[in-house]
């Protein structure tokens, strides 16, 4: 069931939220089964069978984390360990075992059978958030009293970040999952208003740039060889797709946690506006870069060991991160890429500051990374390596660079729109993206517990003419929207 599909739109969720503070308005309890059991259903609705796999997962790590926290050390880390190995065990069955095969295959020239392993939706994202629980279990950070199997359940497997994350912290939801969910003004208005914002980048902006990157990306697999301009547009029209796809998909996820009055932690804040790798990183799904950072750099070293050990523990880190995207030759080129990209940010900021040389003008500093993002982007969406090379292949070869007018308009037409359309569609993606505020931290900023009730969420005109466009891509994009793309890693 897509966040962006009108059964979900105009079915699930509103009988969600009407349960939820109507006849379940008087019981935490009642509330929290009830959204267990619609997040459940949720994730059943795209394959049922494995209702039953996550449901393991979750009795699994639940009994792995009663005897962490129930033990004492040496014992207690023992069984954090064996509860990481369980889930890296069934994260790599489903998602690597094949990937497996291939290459002892390719290696050893056997030819042991293929599985074809249907991967589980969301199984990265909720075994990250499992694994980071168990660690932080046996640090000590949860207290055995408040490890309880429905508020552990609600925790992994609430249905505004299950498929695709954030990938949350018990410390940022288990408090709220302890109250009693009340229906606030404010919460629910900015959700629909975030919501909406996410729809319609999903919709309108992603899903038209969708079959412009397709058609590039799939004749370069093929072989095909692409004029520079071709690949330009296909790479640029991937690096808005994917941007306005999972952009989308935070902003719809944030905002269905307003409307029943949670809290879910900011995934996405203008990351083609960051002025180097270290800045892109901070901004690109940031829950994931907070996992890499907390449970696997640090605890490799991170940068107490020297300098040397640090640039080692950064390649690891983000090879493994590549890796956890797909299983791929390409996802693990595109984390070395980025690997060596942070390693190069790292070593010219120590070059500046000793030698005090000022940075890089703002405007050229957003530039280069932008380009070295997209660039990367290439290895990300081609299906093989031989596809990757041959889009960059077509834009640094000199002789690539002559314009055939006709391949173009018949490119920018793939979609089976005008033109125009599609050039309209770019210009927006390219003004949401560098000139307007980053929705999420812009809406949820007027929901933080501190701040005075002056600064509620108060919907104005363009509010309304928000809404009117929602109904408006609802009936026209009824039944057409693509999965996101987050939803295949």
């Amino acid at each position: 069931m897509l966040f962006s599909s009108p059964v979900f739109i105009f079915g699930f969720l509103p009988i969600v939220l009407l349960l939820l503070f109507t006849f379940f308005k008087s019981s935490k309890s009642l509330q929290k089964y009830l959204l267990i059991f619609a997040s459940l259903f949720f994730y059943g609705w795209w394959n049922s069978n494995y209702v039953a796999l996550i449901l393991f997962s979750v009795l699994a790590n639940f009994i792995f984390g009663y005897l962490v926290l129930t033990q004492k050390n040496p014992s207690s880390f023992k069984w954090m360990l064996a509860g990481v190995g369980f889930n890296l065990i069934l994260l790599g069955y489903y998602k690597y075992f094949d990937f497996f095969i291939e290459n002892l295959n390719f290696l050893f020239s056997s030819n042991f059978s293929l599985m074809h392993i249907i991967l589980p939706l969301g199984i990265s994202f909720f075994t990250f958030q499992q694994i980071a629980y168990l660690v932080d279990a046996w640090k000590g950070e949860i207290k055995k009293e408040n490890h309880k199997f429905g508020d552990y359940m609600l925790f992994v497997t609430f249905f505004p970040q299950l498929i695709a994350g954030p990938i949350v912290h018990h410390k940022e939801m288990m408090p709220q999952f302890a109250k009693n969910l009340k229906l606030n003004i404010d919460y629910f208005l900015a959700g629909c208003s975030l919501f909406t914002i996410g729809l319609f980048k999903k919709l309108i902006i992603a899903d038209s740039l969708g079959p412009i990157a397709n058609n590039v990306f799939a004749r370069a697999d093929a072989g095909e060889t692409l004029l520079a301009v071709e690949s330009a547009i296909g790479v640029l029209a991937y690096t808005f797709q994917l941007y306005f796809d999972f952009s989308g998909y935070s902003d719809m996820a944030l905002g269905l946690g307003l409307m029943m009055g949670i809290r879910l932690p900011i995934n996405f804040n203008s990351p083609y506006k960051a002025t180097s790798i270290i800045d892109f990183w901070r901004r690109w799904h940031m829950t994931l870069s907070r996992f890499l950072r907390d449970y696997l750099y640090i605890p490799l070293g991170g940068n107490i060991k020297g300098e040397a050990r640090r640039y080692v523990n950064i390649m690891i880190t983000m090879l493994l991160g590549g890796l956890w995207h797909g299983a791929s030759w390409n996802f693990v080129i595109w984390g070395g890429l980025h690997g060596l990209m942070l390693l190069f940010n790292h070593a010219w900021l120590n070059v500046r500051k000793s030698m005090q040389l000022k940075g890089l003008p703002k405007v050229l500093a957003v530039v280069i990374t932008f380009v070295a993002v997209a660039m990367a982007w290439t290895f990300f969406r081609a299906e093989t390596f031989s596809g990757a090379l041959n889009i960059l292949k077509s834009l640094i070869n000199p002789e690539m660079y002559w314009v055939d007018l006709d391949t173009i308009k018949s490119l920018l037409a793939s979609n089976k729109r005008k033109i125009e359309f599609t050039l309209g569609i770019f210009a927006i993606a390219f003004i949401v993206t560098f000139f307007l505020p980053p929705a999420s931290p812009y809406h949820m900023r007027y929901v933080e517990e501190m701040r005075p009730k002056r600064n509620s969420f108060k919907p104005d005109i363009w509010h309304m003419i928000l809404f009117i466009v929602l109904w408006y891509i609802i009936v026209r994009k009824a039944g057409v929207s693509n999965e996101f793309l987050y939803f295949q890693f």
